[in-house]
Parts: structure tokens; sequence; C-alpha cells
């Protein structure tokens, strides 16, 4: 139990009704949790607004009410809290009943549209090796210490998000680090968090089912680094158009890291292959298993934030060289008869061009390149075209299928993919709905040598269909199909 007064401390306060000295057993969002003696903070949600729920938390036993407008009726055994933003409220509320726990380890967020889940991995990963006991919160699992917790967003909402950072702290976890989505930061789920700091990968077009326009995307991902706190860092990719306009307004000690750019932070890529990446950091050559230019700077965002939380460099390098890939980021193994198959998460048009460019930059040219590619149900729309005519631009063979097509027909959804095809590439890019089916076609279609990439699902062990998911694994059946033992997969 905590006492209401302690959770209130640094909300914005409009109206009070009611006593404020009482404790609180615990703080809900969701109606349908509520139990006795909860504290239930009415949140305009994009779905439902939990001011209709009100008086049904109050006969489920809430005994507090935090609202942006008070209900008709007052109970007066109740106290009702009013706020300008409830959402910022419960953010703060939640970190306030937890004991602020981001106070009470190093916490670094990620941001950006791709790269997030693998600088955050690749950072809990390293400081492992550094010896800090290190927590993950991200789009794949999050960890406390080595203990996997299933993910089923990429940022928990403030209550989860608080719970498992004073778990973190309960066991001894010194450092934290974390994904921060676009819709977490909109949605203020990581309001009242003390943030050691931020990473910025890269914009490009994602989310705008949500967000409607980039500007509006880009303005989400900026306001984490303007609440950042004067004693945290803000690190930027400088090669990235926007990188320079996420510092604009941060109190965060201001840092660049670059490939191509003036930089704090520079890297130069000497050898990209399939085995691994020959890569100069600020004067210095390392060897590392990740592949591909978007790796080399996802590598050196790592070795940047590893330095700037103070560890020394030759420490830093030598955990560096020995990072394995992510799971479904570029991972890649091979057949007997030597067909390449690379599985990834690519679900944008940048990430696909992206790993496209990657596999172009290694390849002989004298084999063949099949991808196999679809796109998200009830998602952005625009970026469908966009996917597929990248894919038949930079690939010799394209299987569009279905993606996750959510409640979407996914015959619409290639259909909508097929619109964004040159009429030179059509003779490339065949569709074929069912993604086992077209996972299997690129394996028959396959001759020693060549490539396979199916992209769009990666780490994700489902496929969700009219609000169902089935159990469905890309690299599974991929390597299924070309015969490849676990053993035998490359990183």
């Amino acid at each position: 139990m905590v006492n209401l007064n302690d959770i209130l401390k640094d909300i914005e306060i409009q109206k009070v009704l009611g006593d404020t000295d009482r404790d609180i057993a615990s703080i809900q969002f969701d109606s349908r949790k509520v139990e006795k003696n909860a504290l239930f903070v009415a949140v305009k949600g994009t779905i439902t607004d939990g001011h209709q729920y009100i008086s049904k938390t109050i006969d489920l036993g809430a005994s507090v009410v935090i609202c942006e407008i008070l209900p008709k009726e007052i109970n007066n055994e109740i106290t009702y809290i009013q706020v300008p933003d409830s959402s910022k409220a419960l953010g703060i509320a939640a970190s306030n009943y937890y004991n602020n726990p981001s106070e009470n380890l190093v916490l670094v967020g990620v941001t950006g549209t791709n790269g997030k889940t693998t600088i955050a991995s690749l950072l809990y990963e390293m400081f492992e090796k550094l010896g800090y006991p290190c927590g993950l919160l991200s789009t794949i699992e999050n960890k406390i210490n080595g203990q996997i917790i299933s993910a089923t967003h990429t940022t928990p909402d403030p209550v989860q998000l608080n719970a498992l950072l004073a778990q973190m702290v309960d066991q001894g976890i010194s450092h934290c680090f974390m994904e921060v989505s676009s819709h977490a930061i909109h949605q203020n789920r990581i309001v009242g968090l003390h943030f050691d700091g931020g990473i910025f990968t890269n914009i490009s077009r994602d989310h705008l089912d949500y967000h409607k326009t980039v500007d509006e995307y880009i303005k989400a991902k900026k306001r984490f680094f303007d609440d950042l706190p004067a004693g945290a860092f803000a690190l930027t990719n400088a090669d990235d158009k926007t990188g320079k306009v996420m510092l604009q307004n941060t109190r965060a000690k201001k840092v660049s890291y670059s490939l191509k750019t003036l930089s704090d932070f520079k890297c130069r890529v000497v050898e990209n292959q399939f085995e691994g990446l020959q890569l100069e950091i600020n004067g210095t050559e390392i060897w590392c298993k990740l592949i591909g230019n978007f790796n080399a700077y996802n590598l050196l965002a790592v070795y940047a934030t590893a330095i700037l939380l103070g560890e020394g460099k030759e420490a830093v390098l030598t955990a560096l060289s020995t990072l394995d890939p992510v799971d479904g980021r570029f991972e890649y193994f091979i057949s007997e008869n030597n067909v390449k198959g690379i599985v990834d998460y690519a679900h944008s048009p940048d990430a696909l061009k992206n790993v496209l460019n990657t596999i172009s930059n290694i390849r002989t040219r004298n084999e063949t390149l099949i991808t196999v590619v679809g796109a998200g149900g009830d998602r952005d729309k625009g970026k469908r075209p966009m996917m597929a005519q990248i894919a038949a631009r930079q690939s010799d063979k394209v299987i569009l299928t279905s993606d996750n097509p959510r409640s979407e027909d996914p015959e619409q959804i290639i259909s909508d993919m097929e619109s964004g095809i040159e009429p030179e590439d059509l003779k490339k890019v065949v569709s074929i709905t069912n993604r086992k089916e077209a996972i299997k076609t690129a394996c028959m279609l396959a001759a020693p040598g060549d490539i396979i990439l199916v992209a769009g699902k990666g780490h994700e062990k489902y496929q969700e269909i009219k609000g169902v998911k089935q159990p469905f694994d890309d690299k599974k059946v991929l390597k299924g199909f070309l015969g490849v033992e676990k053993s035998e997969v490359k990183s």
C-alpha cells in the first residue's frame, strides 16, 4: 500500500474532491483490472475513453479516481483528482507508486524508425559482457539479468513499465536499455521516467496509420530528446537528415555518430562480407560478426553509448567484436547445396532498402536474389506499393505474399503492393497469398549459390489473420524447406 499524497507528487492538479490521506493498493487504467482500494486513472485512449467506466470502477472497489472531466454524480466516499492530462498523470503516478525505479539505475532509451531493437539488444549483451547486471525492454523480449519476460508492445504501458523497472531495481540491475516507440512518446507512456541517455537512429516512413504525417512522426520522436534532463546525453545519427533536428531543444549533452559526415564518433566500413564487418572506429580497426552498413551504424551507436557511460575503449572494442546478431535481424544460413537464406524484420520501405543494399554490396551477381515480402494489414497503406517497388528494383525475382494481414483481406494488400511495380519489373514478380507456400516456392526456384531473402516478420513466431495469431516462424519455415539444421545457422 502506498499513500495517495506520495503518488500525487509532481502531478499537475486542477481540483481535488475528497481525502488525499489514504492508502492505495494498485494503480489501474484498465477498468477490468480494478480491485479494492485501487486508484483508477481515466485515460482517453485511441479506441475507448476511460471516463466512461468511472462508475464501474467505483463499484469494483476503486477508492480514488484521476480524471480530466469530473463525473456529474460525485460519490462522497471517493477521492477525485482532476488533471489537465490523465495520460501524463498516469506516468508520474505509476513512477511514484513504484518509488521512481528509473532513478535507481542507468536507463538509456533508443528511438528512431530502424535499429532500435538491435541497438538496445546489443547494449544489453555488451554490458553483460562488461560485468554488469542488466535489463532489456524491447520489441522481441524483456530481460532481467538473463530472465526472459515476453513483450507485447515495443514500449509497455506506464504501470507495466514501472513495475518491470522496480523488479530490476529489486534484483540489483545497474543498467537498463529500452526501445522507445513513437506511440509510447505520443501516448505519454514514458512520462515520469528518468533517462540517463537517449539514442536516435534514423527516420523513414513508418506508422503513418497512427501519426498521419511524417512531420507528426518526427515531432513525436523529437519530444523524447526535448524531455531529456540536463545530466543525460543525446546521441544522434549525424548522417540522417533529421539527426540535428532531434537535438534542437534538448538540455542533454549533444553527441553525434556517423559513417559519412563529421561527428564525435566516426566509423568506416573497411570490409563487408556475409561473414561479418571489418570496421574502423575512431581510428581503431575491429572485426564484428554483424553484416551490412546499417549494422555498422548500430554497432557504432553501441560503442558510443558505452564510452559515454564511462567504459574504457579497449574493453568496449573487445566486447563489440564478440556481439552476436539479434534474433530476426539479418540472420542468415547456408543449405547443403549452397543456397543462402536470410530472414529480416524489414517491414518499412527504408528498412527493406537497407537490407537489399547490403545484399547487393556483398553478392557476386553470378547468383539469383529471390525476395519474399509482404505488408501488414491495418497499417499505413501508403508504404505497400513503395515496398513492392523497392523489392522488384533490387531483386532478380520477387514473391509478394501475406505478412500479418490482421483484419484486412490479404489479397487486397498484395494488390496494393502490385500497384507500385514498374512495367519493366512485372515479369520478375509473382504473388502467392499463402506465406508458407511463397517461401516454399522461393526455395524450389533457388539454384546452388542463390540468395533467398524473407522479409517483414523477423523474430515473430506468429501470423495474425482475422484477429487470430497463428503459429508461424519465417526462420523455421525457410530452414525446413532448405534442409538446414539448427547447428548450421550462420552469424
